[in-house]
Parts: structure tokens; C-alpha cells; sequence
């Protein structure tokens, strides 16, 4: 499956409680909390002096080599696809309106999958979801490729396979605490994935352009078949098999019944629910600029190439910073600047306010890509904060939360454009999103661990389990 933003059994059973765990050894769990508002790294914790460091540690644990081979190549065919469906689609109805409309519904439809059905990522074992997902969503690219599928249909296909997304990221996330643990492995491994999903808009929409060269739009979208068929056979053969992380009906609950019980739970919890929107509400407003990035290359003049570069600054700022402060800084200081570098992340979008030239824009855009490397640390907390026996309908609303929030950003960028210049959106979008991050990172401090009481913390929900 596509996106990152990330492998258990055959028989469910019910995990122990968190004071009940017991810690697995290094290297599988290098990171720990400090009374702070983050992890950090304990002297008794840290790997042997000839042990790999880094995200060569990542890359030393087997089961990860598959997951991240399978991402990879999941999500270069999905990206190819995606440009090639387009084309395929406005071959047929020579409509620019259901051309776009295809690409909108990769995002849409996040919120319906990661809502719905969140409780599968919890209450089946999780590499038996994957490669079920996986093979969801070939099928679904199968059918794409008979000519006699309507468009109705092409997008009805887009949007199953959208839905289904968030389900795979979720549980391939909370696939990961098992496969690395919960420290810093965990921590560099979420990186790298989302380092590959960035990297992946750079090459694999030139990929899908050379592809449609030499192919049919439909015989592009066979390399979308292909892919997920490997993918789901690198997870099937390469993960181990481990237990679901919930019994199976749990109170005698539906599935729908347990996914919008874990989302009730989920964003009940004080400290999650801070720790989810400091994710989302940075995201939400960092998009304006490239949802806008073809009508301002137009109002300034630039040439045609812009657009392109305009759309790739800021992916390369955030993948030469997550790359920086994963492998420079320590788990402690990436713990450290998590809410410095998120309050101030959107600064760089100001500059717009001087309609600035394609150089000077440039530079904005790949500083506020840079601010996104808050996530790193904010990931450590987050799967400290969320229990074992939610963690995988948490990570799969947090998956869905952020796509959502993403298109709703653009969309609102784009509805501002009508009636205000972009520059001036662009800077509007930056101010707003800075006071909106300032009370957050206030709200993520007053939660933090030891100070606030677990009834604080739950806020009303009927947990009986704190968020640690």
C-alpha cells in the first residue's frame, strides 16, 4: 500500500496489561520517557559500542528490510498509477474536471477507511491485514485495466482503494512497535518510510512520465498490479506472524462498533489528542503554497520549469532535514526540539508577503519542508502516549486525520485564491497556522507526562488505562 505516512498472527490474544510488559532488549528498545514532555535515551539503554547506530540499526533488523522494500515499491506504482489513471481519464472524457477529480479522490476518502474501519488494524493479526490490503487494492488496479469499466467505475476503484490505505499505514505502524519496539529504532524506521513517501513525489511522477511514453495509460497502471503482488509477498514471506493485538469482538462489538469506540478513545485521551492535532494542524497549513504553486508561478512570471521546482523545494527541505536530525541528534535532543521547531515551522511561508521571486520562494519553501522534522520526536511520544491495545486504530486515524486535513487545506487555499491574491494567501496561511500551533505546543506542554492527573488525561473517557 501507498502511503507512509508505514507483522502479527494467526490466533488473537488479548496482550497484558502495559505494567505488565516486560521491556524487549536492546536493540529492539533503545528509548525511554523522562518526566518531560518527550523520550529520551537512558545511559542503561544504549546500544553496545560495536552495535550498528543510526539508521543502520534500522536497516540490520530483517523484518524492516521487508517492510521497507515493500513500501517502496507499493508506492512508486501507486504514484505511477495515479498520473497514469489521470490521463486515462481525461483520454476518455476529455473532462479537466474528472481528471483532477481523480487525483482528489486519492485524498477524500482517508477519513471513511480510517474511521470505519480502524478496528482491523487491531483485531486481526496485522501481517494478515497487510498483505489482505495489499491484495485488496491489486485486484481493484486489476479491474481498472478492463477496457469496458466505466469512469464511474475507474473512480469508484480510486476511492476503494483510497479507503483501504489508512487501514494498511495504521496497522503497518503499529506493525512496527513490534518488529523494532518502541524507542528509537521505531522512531528511525518511521523516518525512513516517510522519507521514501517524499522522496517518492520526486521520482516516481518523472518515472510515470517516462512510463507514459512508451505505454498506454493502462499498461502503466499494470506496474500499479505488479507491485502491490510484491509488496504483499514481501510481507507475507518476510514479517513474522504475530498475534492481533485485541480479542477478537471484544464486548461482543462489531467491527464498525469497535473502530469508532477506539477513535471515542483515542481523542477522549488529553495527551493523545493534543499530540494527534500537532501532527495534523501544521500539515493542514503548509500545503497552501504548493496547492497554490501554478497560479503564483503564473503571477510572477516564472517560466514553465518553476511550477516544478516550486513543487519539489519543499519535499527536499523535509528530506534533507528528517535525514539531519535522525542520524546528527540524539534521541534526547530530537525529544528537545519537537515543540521549538514545530512553533516555528510555518514562519518561513511570511516571506510571501513581499510576492517574492522564484529564488527567494524557493528558499521559503524548503525551510518551512525543513520545519516538518518535529515529527521525528513527536512520533517517540506518540507511541508512548497511545496503549498497546489501541495503537492500531490510533495510528490508522492519525493516518487518516492527516491526509484529511491535507485536502481540506489545499481546498481552502484554493477557495481563498478566489478572492484574494495568492501571495497574500500564502502568508495568510502561514500566520494562521502559526498562532494555531502556538496554543497547541501550550496544550502539548500542560499534558505532558507528570503534569496533569490521569482524570485530566482521559477527559471524560472511559478508559481504564492512562496515556503514560
Amino acid at each position: 500500500m501507498p502511503t507512509d505516512s508505514p507483522a502479527p498472527a494467526d490466533t488473537p490474544r488479548t496482550p497484558p496489561a502495559p505494567a505488565e510488559r516486560v521491556p524487549a532488549p536492546a536493540p529492539e528498545r533503545a528509548a525511554h520517557r523522562d518526566p518531560g514532555p518527550g523520550p529520551t535515551l537512558r545511559d542503561s539503554d544504549a546500544p553496545a559500542p560495536d552495535a550498528p547506530r543510526g539508521y543502520r540499526a534500522v536497516f540490520a533488523v530483517v523484518e524492516f528490510r521487508a517492510v521497507f522494500a515493500a513500501h517502496l515499491l507499493s508506492l512508486l506504482g501507486v504514484v505511477v498509477s495515479e498520473l497514469a489513471l489521470t490521463v486515462l481519464v481525461y483520454d476518455i472524457t476529455g473532462s479537466p474536471l474528472l481528471s483532477a477529480l481523480t487525483f482528489a479522490l486519492g485524498l477524500l476518502p482517508y477519513i471513511v477507511g480510517g474511521t470505519l474501519f480502524a478496528g482491523v488494524a487491531d483485531r486481526y493479526p496485522a501481517r494478515r491485514v497487510l498483505v489482505v490490503c495489499d491484495l485488496l487494492c491489486a485486484a481493484c488496479v486489476a479491474v481498472m485495466l478492463v477496457p469496458a469499466t466505466p469512469v464511474a467505475g475507474l473512480l469508484a476503484l480510486r476511492c476503494l482503494v483510497a479507503a483501504i490505505a489508512p487501514v494498511f499505514t495504521g496497522t503497518r505502524m503499529a506493525a512496527l512497535t513490534d518488529i523494532l519496539g518502541e524507542g528509537d529504532l521505531y522512531v528511525l524506521g518511521r523516518s525512513l518510510l516517510r522519507i521514501v513517501s517524499q522522496s517518492a513525489m520526486l521520482i516516481g511522477f518523472g518515472a510515470g512520465g517516462v512510463l507514459l511514453t512508451v505505454l498506454s495509460p493502462r499498461g502503466a497502471i499494470t506496474v500499479t498490479v505488479v507491485t502491490f503482488l510484491c509488496s504483499a509477498a514481501l510481507l507475507r514471506f518476510g514479517t513474522r506472524d504475530r498475534p492481533a493485538r485485541a480479542t477478537t469482538g471484544d464486548e461482543g462489538g462489531t467491527l464498525l462498533k469497535e473502530s469508532l469506540s477506539g477513535a471515542r478513545l483515542v481523542l477522549g485521551d488529553r495527551r493523545i489528542r493534543a499530540l494527534m492535532l500537532l501532527f495534523w494542524l501544521p500539515a493542514m497549513f503548509v500545503v497552501a503554497p504548493e496547492a497554490l504553486a501554478a497560479p503564483y508561478a503564473d503571477a510572477i512570471g516564472a517560466p514553465p520549469a518553476a511550477l516544478g521546482l516550486l513543487l519539489c523545494a519543499m519535499a527536499v527541505g523535509h528530506i534533507g532535514a528528517e535525514l539531519f536530525v535522525g542520524s546528527a541528534l540524539s534521541p534526547r535532543n530530537r525529544s528537545r526540539i519537537v515543540l521549538p521547531v514545530a512553533a516555528v515551522g510555518l514562519l518561513p511561508l511570511l516571506v510571501y508577503v513581499v510576492r517574492p521571486g522564484l529564488p527567494l520562494a524557493l528558499a521559503a519553501l524548503a525551510l518551512a519542508g525543513a520545519g516538518a522534522a518535529y515529527v521525528i520526536g513527536l512520533d517517540q511520544w506518540f507511541v508512548d502516549a497511545v496503549p498497546q491495545e489501541l495503537r492500531g486504530r490510533a495510528m490508522t486515524l492519525l493516518t487518516a486525520g492527516l491526509m484529511t486535513v491535507q485536502g481540506l487545506g489545499m481546498a481552502l487555499a484554493g477557495l481563498a485564491a478566489e478572492f484574494f491574491p495568492v501571495h497574500q494567501v500564502v502568508t495568510g496561511s502561514g500566520i494562521i497556522g502559526t498562532v494555531c500551533t502556538l496554543l497547541l505546543v501550550a496544550e502539548v506542554r500542560r499534558t505532558a507526562p507528570g503534569r496533569m492527573s490521569d482524570t485530566e488525561g482521559r477527559d471524560g473517557a472511559d478508559r481504564h488505562v492512562t496515556s503514560r
